[in-house]
């Protein structure tokens, strides 16, 4: 078969605009070939000796060929060139060219290619700038198909994200279903306490005296109820919104000393402040008081016998630190390495088994640090250190 070898070199980039003279010496040094399905035409890191013209058929470009990355870059068919690059700058393949089909071409070694080149400075001035069209074409397309790609990642990334989400929440309704006994059981407790309360209300209702101390215990029980609900909700949505505000922590202790003091006092609990630090503290106060609620507790429930607990506050380099110190029974290794598990408890008096689980994710939500020292017979001491600002 008889080709127009100008149709085919006036169709690449390379060659499009040159001189008729100037393309008939190219092909003057033109050599025609042929390569069956398969065939391998040059493989990657070989030394570049040819570029070449597809006259007929297709070949793929192969990065990586027979390893286990291999990836297929591109099909290249009828008057596509490849190869000239390597001529060009001198280094080695960049990748495998393979033949898909009965294929037919036209090469031109390096040594015709390069005489070529110094023999004639049109020729050469106009390659240099059509390869550097080609390379800036080339850029252009890779970035796009960057972008592309990173908007496909980007969504993919976010949908990966809400399928997580999804599953958390899953996995936590699930948990929760699975403990559905031990919570109804917990719930059940403080419930039965404010209906006999108010049964002796009722009986009672002209007493005072009595009707107060009543009231009061049923408003204890209610916010235990609530307390109780409310850990379940945080433990069930997952994430904690904060409305951070600067409280002062002496401001913040003696708030919290109003609402456990007579639960404390009841067990011979003695309670003892060291405040070192006026500076104000960035913290959700209805969190951090939930927080301290829940250490408290646990403290009163390790107290049995009677004790000291401690609250402390002072500036540790840029953070805060706020500390609570039991004199109670103390922890066991197994129980500190359990103590954050959902539905975890050692305690014999009741609970959600959520209570430090919901200490931690809220410390965290404040970019802060809990650190916990306990051992059996020594009581139990835990440090909070919180930032100074909501940057740290």
């Amino acid at each position: 078969m008889n080709y127009d070898y100008k149709k085919y070199l006036k169709n690449l980039d390379l060659f499009k605009d040159l001189e008729e003279a100037d393309l008939e010496k190219i092909i003057h040094e033109c050599h025609e070939c042929s390569f069956q399905p398969g065939e391998v035409i040059f493989r990657e890191n070989e030394p570049s000796e040819r570029f070449y013209i597809i006259l007929e058929g297709q070949v793929e470009v192969w990065k990586d060929f027979e390893t286990p990355f291999q990836d297929i870059l591109a099909v290249k068919g009828e008057g596509a060139s490849f190869g000239e690059m390597g001529l060009i700058d001198e280094l080695p393949r960049s990748a495998t060219i393979r033949a898909v089909t009965p294929t037919k071409g036209l090469y031109q070694d390096k040594e015709s290619f390069t005489r070529i080149i110094k023999e004639n400075t049109s020729i050469a001035i106009f390659i240099m700038k059509s390869v550097s069209k080609m390379v800036r074409q080339s850029n252009e397309t890779f970035i796009f198909g960057l972008r592309q790609k990173n908007l496909k990642l980007e969504k993919a990334y976010e949908d990966l994200k809400k399928a997580q989400q999804e599953l958390l929440r899953n996995d936590r309704l699930s948990t929760l279903g699975k403990f559905s006994s031990m919570i109804i059981h917990d719930l059940r407790n403080p419930i039965s306490i404010l209906r006999g309360y108010a049964e002796m209300i009722q009986l009672n209702s002209t007493q005072t005296e009595r009707v107060e101390s009543y009231a009061s215990k049923v408003i204890g029980e209610a916010d235990r109820l609530n307390r109780l609900a409310q850990e379940l909700l945080d433990y069930s949505r997952g994430d904690i919104r904060l409305n951070i505000a600067p409280i002062q922590p002496r401001e913040f202790f003696t708030r919290l000393q109003e609402s456990y003091e007579k639960g404390l006092k009841a067990r011979k609990i003695e309670t003892k402040f060291e405040i070192e630090m006026e500076e104000a503290i960035l913290l959700d106060q209805d969190r951090m008081m939930r927080v301290f609620g829940n250490l408290v507790d646990n403290a009163r429930k390790a107290m049995y016998k009677g004790g000291t607990l401690t609250l402390k506050a002072y500036m540790e380099g840029s953070h805060a630190a706020l500390v609570i110190v039991d004199t109670g029974e103390g922890m066991t290794k197994d129980v500190k390495d359990r103590m954050f598990d959902p539905f975890y408890s050692s305690s014999s008096q009741g609970g959600t088994g959520l209570g430090m689980l919901v200490v931690h994710n809220i410390i965290e939500a404040h970019k802060g640090h809990l650190e916990v020292d306990s051992e059996p017979g020594r009581g139990t001491a835990i440090k909070i250190t919180l930032p100074m600002d909501d940057k740290a």
